[in-house]
């Protein structure tokens, strides 16, 4: 092939699918009967593409499976850009659910008219990989700033200008430290208010940078922060990041945008997990032209644990509820010897995951689910594109499956979502309608899913990511948000309608910082929409408290409840990815304002995300998923004790459902019990 310059990458032979018409032609085989349900397997293939102009495409391995019920179901295993010039690794792996009939492999992807080669294709028993060690990290001065001369007592020692920019010392910049950093370091003496002023930027690259690479440890937390401020002649408003570059590669410090002449605390997180040969931290990002200040630029370890007391402290008054439980029928002999045992069957918090169709195959993924969650939300079975892929061709029996599994299980369910405001998640169809027609999909879409499930879908989240994209504001004006809200509202009034989007929480996006979010949902209300909560993704990479806290505070003002809707965190090594777990999920339950946690799943290989799984493929919990069942028992209530003298027995315990145990010297009684969100003690009066 090629004049005889395609040769295999090893061996003597490569196959070669040609005369492609479709994206789907490809290369296959038959692999039935030799894959067996509930165990993992992994694939590798060399590929590469030829001919027809094009010198990258992606190629893309593809499960076809046939189950007895004639249901097809097509799995993704792995993709890659394969290239004309040389062969490529393909990798990934995959988990069937069910008992296949038919399970065919196949590749494809390139553009008709290219030629996928293929040199091996090899499926094989995926080989376990060991626990991740828990990292030892020696002498890790928590809360010491890595960054040299950050007060600038010894003028620019340390720093020096990224790009042809000039750097000098200012004064007047703020002597206390930025709020977030204030709430991890506690006391603080006052900064020296001066501060690093760059002129003469001709790129938005263009700033102050100073080299920390002897300084970062492997796997610890770093919080960053500092004050910023921009210089007049800015046209609208200016995004300012604190980057790192490591080994060349961009890492995201914390973004703020500037949009006055104030100074504006700029705060974010990052960790390393791997050894760099070079990390520069650089203050880039307002337009060529516009100076910029900097002051007191602060990199630091963060104790997370050190930050948990205080959140016990906080869950104990937040979650918990004084019981006082009256014991009536006893003489003062018999009251005694009575002994009483208190144990919380449930926590009534929501504690939910996603969940999709293909899993409730599987039993013990199903045991894991209703054993340790108490909502659920689909991941793609009720969205429209997943619904009526094809115009008027409705698909609703995936939802209908999951649906009749929580009721089964009696388990709450978040309806995800009616409609998704980012542009390529938008089904073709759609996008090829006129503006009337449009608007009259837009209702039908709403008459047909809320009159279809009113009642069943506990929230809604109305139209995902709103401050990520606009297909429909654009296309149908800005009423047509609220109108969706209201119309909802009006179909099915038991449903609590949510705004849903990511990085509100952790300070890396400008697009949905919390004010920005605020203001949204007040434009929303202010056209009378009845925006009934407030959902925050929680995408989030090494979580700090202070700065999750701080959104949750900025947005605990509006007075609506505050959903964590679709939770994971991300790390290779178990112990970290549980470290960063427990981080947000304490935060989350420790804050007023928050009255909800959906994980956006759990198992391995059913994750949007790498390494942010709790249960590996075939069922064993890791690190990360002992963590989060840690936290669930931690949050249970069990007491016991014998009747006082007043004939009484008081607690204070998590709101949820309880059982107690009752022995006198005669008999034991067994009631239960419901403890409801409330300042004031419940009293109960228990007839012996």
């Amino acid at each position: 092939m090629g004049d005889g310059k395609i040769v295999p990458s090893s061996g003597k032979f490569f196959a070669a699918a040609t005369d492609r018409t479709q994206s789907w032609n490809g290369i296959q085989q038959d692999i039935t009967g030799r894959v067996q349900r509930k165990l993992a397997y992994e694939m590798t293939a060399m590929v590469r593409i030829f001919g027809n102009n094009i010198t990258t495409a992606t190629v893309q391995a593809t499960l076809w499976v046939q189950i007895p019920n004639q249901r097809e179901q097509y799995i993704g295993i792995a993709n890659l850009q394969a290239s004309d010039k040389e062969w490529v690794q393909l990798q990934g792996k995959f988990l069937l659910n069910s008992s296949p009939s038919k399970v065919v492999i196949y590749l494809e992807g390139p553009p008709p008219g290219t030629d996928i080669l293929v040199n091996s294709l090899v499926v094989k028993y995926a080989s376990k990989l060991p626990p991740s060690p828990r990292p030892v990290i020696e002498n890790a001065a928590f809360g010491v700033n890595i960054i040299q001369n950050s007060n600038l007592s010894d003028n620019l020692t340390g720093w020096f200008p990224l790009g042809q920019c000039k750097l000098s010392v200012g004064t007047g910049s703020p002597h206390l430290l930025p709020p977030m950093a204030r709430e991890s370091l506690g006391p603080h003496g006052p900064l020296s208010g001066r501060h690093i002023l760059v002129t003469n930027r001709t790129q938005t690259w263009m700033g102050p940078a100073q080299m920390i690479t002897d300084n970062v440890k492997l796997y610890l937390t770093y919080q960053v922060s500092a004050w910023v401020h921009i210089g007049s002649g800015a046209s609208g408003a200016q995004n300012v990041n604190i980057a790192l570059g490591v080994d060349n590669q961009w890492v995201n410090g914390g973004q703020v945008e500037v949009a006055d002449h104030r100074w504006h605390e700029i705060g974010g997180s990052f960790r390393i997990e791997k050894q760099p040969s070079k990390i520069m931290v650089y203050i880039q990002g307002p337009s060529a032209g516009v100076d910029l200040m900097v002051a007191d630029l602060h990199i630091f370890p963060v104790d997370r644990r050190a930050r948990f007391k205080h959140l016990r402290n906080q869950t104990d008054k937040i979650r918990k509820r004084d019981v006082v439980l009256k014991f009536s029928g006893l003489d003062a002999s018999s009251s005694f010897g009575t002994f009483v045992n208190v144990r919380q069957i449930q926590n009534s918090f929501p504690f939910g995951s996603c969940i999709s169709r293909t899993n409730i195959d599987n039993e013990d993924f199903v045991n894991f689910f209703v054993k340790n969650f108490n909502w659920a939300v689909f991941g793609n079975e009720l969205k429209w594109y997943w619904t009526e892929a094809q115009q008027g061709i409705l698909n609703y029996t995936d939802a209908d499956e999951l649906l009749d599994l929580c009721k089964k299980y009696n388990i709450d369910v978040r309806g995800h979502c009616i409609f998704w405001e980012v542009e390529n998640t938008v089904q073709s169809w759609l996008k090829s309608l006129n503006k009337n027609d449009l608007m009259t999909a837009v209702q039908n879409r709403l008459m047909g899913l809320l009159t279809r499930y009113k009642g069943k879908f506990r929230h809604y989240d109305v139209n995902n990511e709103m401050l990520h994209g606009s297909f429909y504001q654009d296309r149908l004006g800005k009423d047509i948000r609220s109108n969706m809200f209201k119309t909802a509202n009006q179909l099915d009034p038991s449903a609590t309608l949510f705004v849903n989007d990511y990085h509100v929480e952790d300070g890396c996006d400008t697009r949905s910082s919390p004010e920005k979010y605020i203001q949204q949902i007040l434009d929303l209300q202010e056209q009378g929409a009845p925006v009934g909560g407030i959902g925050i993704q929680g995408h989030i990479d090494s979580p700090v408290g202070p700065i999750v806290c701080s959104a949750l505070d900025k947005l605990g003002i509006l007075g609506l409840p505050i959903w964590f809707t679709e939770l994971d965190v991300s790390s290779i090594n178990e112990y970290i990815r549980g470290d960063d777990l427990e981080v947000m999920l304490r935060e989350a339950f420790a804050h007023p304002a928050v009255e909800g946690i959906m994980l956006w799943g759990f198992w391995e290989l059913f994750m949007s995300r790498e390494n942010s799984h709790l249960v590996d493929a075939e069922g064993n919990v890791n690190e990360a998923g002992n963590r989060y069942l840690a936290l669930k028992r931690e949050w249970l209530t069990h007491a016991h004790g014998h009747i006082d003298d007043q004939g009484q027995f008081c607690f204070r315990g998590f709101h949820g459902t309880y059982s107690v145990e009752v022995s006198t010297f005669t008999k034991t009684i067994n009631k239960t019990f419901v403890v409801y969100k409330d300042d004031s003690p419940l009293v109960l009066t228990i007839d012996l």
